[in-house]
């Protein structure tokens, strides 16, 4: 008997086999299946650290493919020709890709899904990297929730898929397509000596995934709503790297913290709660797209932000010298880990774009090409929400005090000392890396002093607060 023509699975941000719905069906379909991952304008639009982790997310699951009897065919180009051409070399029948839901996927998606309908192909589409698809959570007149309290409301009780087992094998096709090798992508160049300092503190692959979920749940979920704040412990999950590449499923996450909500973990429904706030920024993004780019508050248009990224404090800031140790420590450990805690997120995002009255869009450009857990809604909307513009953002007047900041969530200074050599004698590993991390171009020591503050808090604090009443006045 003839073989069936096979399926074309087109990965994405969805690099697991388990808890993938897309997955799921196709190996229960029985056609052979091709998984397909294309390298398009979206990957080649990442930046560095995002696209360098895109790379070793690839090499990962490649690996798992080929563990279940499969393999990742890998090819460059726009998305449609690619997609053309890896019909006709394979005789495909079908192509089917999970969800993605930020504009630019929708509109290359949907022009795809045309294309290939109109020339007689099976296309179909599934859930994606949230808990709940965009358009199935509405208000009660059928709008868009622009604030978060009633989103969560609106959603914390509605029933989120099991997930589905990865399956146990994959049909192959009778003939493979010819695949690139993906050393010769260079995914991670831009990283340049940065990579080897960054690696060691990523968990890589769905299995490392799984392993730090185990974690989580295995003690910091219990203290998660206190300890999510302390920067000097390790009380999260740190599982945004894997979710942001879909190493691990949000519906996986989210049945699991339920089941140790349910279990007594005092901490697990701020978890879950935290999960929901990811999803809130999704339906932010699929709603109202211009937040990724624009003020998401028009009347913030006309706002003095400085649009300078070159001006010597915005540099000092990159680079972890605004001599505000809170600061600097969470800009050093950015470049060392690739991620940053939440809470000083918040701390760097409210120094630049209030004491320092720096456009949100510098501080969310300077993220998008560091961070190994990359989100572009999340990213948006953290920038937003703390610069004031976006959707339930903090009060004007709600300037974090870096300093104060640090003696409330890191009282005995070991977070900060962790990750600024020129505070002690003896610095940390971490410390020290910091420098084997960066471009040698900013020709910086561990032995050099310690700046003076770009800005003192009292001073930035006062700026903003009179920019800010001054935008109100008008």
């Amino acid at each position: 008997m003839t073989a069936p023509p096979p399926i074309l699975l087109w990965f994405r941000r969805d690099l697991r086999l388990d808890d993938n719905p897309m997955l799921a069906a196709a190996a229960a379909d029985g056609r052979p299946l091709i998984p397909v991952f294309v390298a398009d304008e979206a990957v080649d639009g990442l930046g560095a650290a995002p696209c360098w982790r895109l790379g070793l997310g690839l090499e990962a699951f490649a690996e798992a493919l080929g563990a279940a009897g499969s393999r990742l065919v890998l090819r460059r180009g726009p998305a449609l020709p690619t997609l053309q051409r890896l019909v006709a070399e394979s005789g495909a029948g079908a192509v089917w890709w999970g969800r993605l839901y930020d504009p630019a996927a929708r509109a290359r998606d949907t022009a795809v899904k045309a294309a290939l309908r109109a020339a007689g192909l099976e296309v179909r589409s599934f859930p994606g990297h949230v808990l709940h698809e965009p358009w199935e959570v509405a208000t009660g007149s059928g709008g868009v929730y622009r604030v978060y309290s009633p989103f969560w409301r609106a959603v914390r009780d509605r029933p989120v898929p099991v997930p589905a087992p990865a399956p146990a094998a994959l049909r192959p096709p009778a003939v493979w397509p010819a695949s690139d090798r993906l050393a010769d992508w260079q995914l991670g160049a831009r990283m340049q000596r940065g990579a080897a300092v960054v690696r060691p503190h990523l968990a890589v692959g769905a299995a490392a995934a799984a392993a730090r979920l185990g974690r989580f749940l295995d003690g910091p979920i219990a203290a998660y709503a206190e300890a999510r704040n302390r920067p000097d412990l390790a009380g999260t999950s740190r599982l945004s790297e894997n979710l942001s590449l879909g190493e691990i499923g949000i519906r996986r996450v989210w049945h699991a913290a339920l089941a140790a909500h349910h279990a007594g973990a005092a901490g697990a429904e701020t978890f879950l709660r935290e999960l929901v706030w990811r999803d809130f920024a999704w339906h932010l993004a699929f709603h109202t797209p211009h937040i990724l780019e624009r003020n998401w508050k028009p009347e913030w248009d006309a706002f003095p932000w400085n649009t300078d990224a070159g001006r010597p404090e915005v540099v000092a800031w990159q680079r972890g010298r605004t001599g505000l140790p809170f600061v600097d420590a969470a800009m050093r450990e950015l470049y060392v880990t690739g991620t940053m805690h939440n809470r000083t997120r918040m701390i760097v995002a409210s120094f630049l774009t209030k004491h320092l009255m720096t456009h949100w869009r510098i501080g969310l450009d300077w993220f998008a090409d560091c961070l190994v857990d990359w989100d572009p809604a999340s990213n948006a909307m953290g920038w937003q929400w703390t610069a004031g513009s976006g959707p339930d953002a903090a009060p004007y007047f709600r300037i974090f005090n870096p300093v104060s900041q640090a003696e409330t969530f890191d009282p005995e200074g070991r977070y900060r000392r962790a990750w600024i050599a020129e505070l002690g004698r003896d610095p940390p590993a971490t410390a020290l890396d910091y420098f084997r991390a960066i471009p040698a171009s900013w020709s910086m020591r561990p032995d050099d002093p310690y700046p003076a503050p770009v800005v003192s808090p009292e001073a930035g604090r006062a700026r903003a607060l009179a920019a800010y009443a001054a935008r109100a006045a008008g």
